[in-house]
């Protein structure tokens, strides 16, 4: 399959009452001509309580990753390995010594919660606006508190950091985009199995809540950071290595305007979309190229292929053609 043009389209549909009806109002001439070329390979049936969101499954088997529902796949890890991440023994220190890729690791963004009597919603990490010399600084202030737990901290982006130590080898997380914007509580990890964690989350809760860093912060209007996400945890099978050219390429216009339940922006991203890449992709298709195409929602995810269709398929879809909004239902 190297020689497959694949795409994948996450938030392709979202079940929300918004959501389905501008999914309804969609004119997507591209697409439902590719899909009457295509035939259907796989279909990841799933529900929006999973802690992975169906496009990080898909983009997990194509890579080689053990793809399920329960929150274990180990996105940090695989990160670790493909971008051979030396982050030594500090927090902070910028030391070169290789870490071995057996071990268990985690992203970790920090983040700011929304804490009310009935639901904590986690805000988009985006909003923080912090760059790299505020989040080292960040990073600094934090570390200390996770070493004396076994996890130690480094810096990777400003708004996602490496966390590295033994209590997250069998950690389950809830991924990032499964949480922002919504009540986190249901996806917090495991009380039992996770204790030393949620101890943590408060005592951070604790030490940014005054904290000159997060006082510097409100004086410039800007959200103040009380608390992180942990997400992407564990170790890598042992047998696995990056997989050159495996990944599909991911169209992420829908993501924003769908997390953030903008329906104009998001029916006009997904236009744009169907003008361009998929536009593109049918051509391939119609030339007879190899194509795969993945769209995901928030409860499952779809993949056509141009596998070799029989004659009574191509008449069906030709007087029956594939209409995106019985798709999207099924998304």
């Amino acid at each position: 399959m190297s020689d497959t043009t694949h795409l994948l389209v996450p938030f392709a549909a979202l079940p929300t009452p918004g959501g389905q009806q501008a999914l309804a109002s969609l004119q997507l001439p591209h697409l439902e001509r590719l899909l009457t070329r295509l035939s259907l390979q796989t279909r990841d049936s799933g529900d929006e309580d999973a802690p992975d969101l169906p496009h990080e499954r898909a983009l997990a088997r194509a890579v080689g990753l053990p793809a399920t529902d329960s929150g274990a796949l180990p996105w940090a890890a695989w990160h670790v390995l493909q971008s051979g991440f030396a982050g030594g023994h500090g927090a902070s220190n910028g030391s070169a010594s290789t870490t071995p890729a057996s071990a268990a690791w985690a992203f970790f963004t920090p983040c700011h919660w929304q804490i009310r009597t009935d639901h904590v919603t986690l805000d988009d990490p985006a909003a923080l606006q912090l760059d790299e010399a505020a989040s080292r600084e960040l990073l600094a202030v934090m570390a200390p508190w996770f070493v004396e737990d076994g996890i130690t901290l480094h810096y990777d982006q400003p708004t996602r950091w490496l966390a590295q130590g033994a209590p997250l080898a069998d950690l389950a997380t809830a991924s990032l985009e499964r949480v922002l914007h919504r009540d986190l509580r249901m996806w917090l990890p495991d009380p039992q199995r996770a204790a030393q964690l949620h101890r943590l989350q408060s005592e951070m809760q604790m030490l940014l809540y005054t904290h000159p860093l997060n006082d510097a912060r409100e004086a410039r209007g800007l959200p103040t950071v009380n608390a992180f996400w942990l997400h992407g945890a564990g170790r890598l099978p042992a047998a696995a290595q990056p997989v050159p050219g495996a990944a599909p390429t991911v169209h992420g216009e829908l993501r924003t305007p769908a997390l953030q339940e903008d329906w104009p922006a998001w029916a006009q991203a997904w236009q744009a979309l169907d003008a361009g890449p998929i536009a593109a992709l049918a051509e391939k298709a119609a030339r007879g190229d190899a194509v795969q195409l993945t769209l995901s929602g928030e409860r499952s995810a779809l993949t056509w292929h141009s596998a070799p269709r029989s004659l009574r398929q191509k008449i069906s879809g030709v007087f029956r053609p594939q209409r995106f909004a019985d798709v999207g239902q099924q998304l």
